[in-house]
């Protein structure tokens, strides 16, 4: 009698799980910074973000360059003008978490990419060298909300 009983709250809460929309739309955050092998304070405001870029892609010092937000809904295609020339092309399929991102500077494009966030927890693209400094590099940091 336990086991039927289980058997059938389990049913009921799965159908109500299933019957629960996904989510359609979010807000995506970009956030352009250069990393640096130079010694320096990072930017107050990466501070969010410091531990994630240390993890991720080991640099010194850490600099705010631009940033943009928009709203992802499914099936739409969203344009992001982060900075320095730097622009994010983002499409969504059925799910406004899973991105096809275009990352471009000018005509040339520095990478495209897809990928699937979790809403809050920030995602790291590590980009080209900036051409300005020894071995320092772009980097783009999105959020979804």
């Amino acid at each position: 009698m336990k086991t039927r009983s289980l058997l059938l709250s389990l049913c009921a809460f799965g159908a109500l799980c299933a019957a629960l929309p996904a989510a359609r739309a979010a807000n995506l955050h970009a956030v352009l910074i250069t990393a640096s092998n130079e010694s320096g304070p990072t930017d107050p405001r990466l501070a969010n973000y410091e531990v994630t870029l240390r993890r991720v892609l080991r640099f010194k010092s850490y600099t705010y360059q631009g940033s943009d937000s928009t709203r992802t809904e499914k099936q739409r295609s969203s344009e992001l003008i982060i900075g320095q020339g730097h622009e994010l092309q983002v499409e969504t399929g059925d799910d406004p978490l899973s991105l096809r991102i275009r990352w471009s500077s000018g005509s040339r494009t520095l990478m495209n990419t897809g990928l699937t966030l979790r809403a809050g927890v920030p995602a790291v693209l590590g980009g080209p060298r900036t051409g300005k400094a020894e071995g320092e590099v772009y980097a783009v940091i999105l959020v979804a909300r």
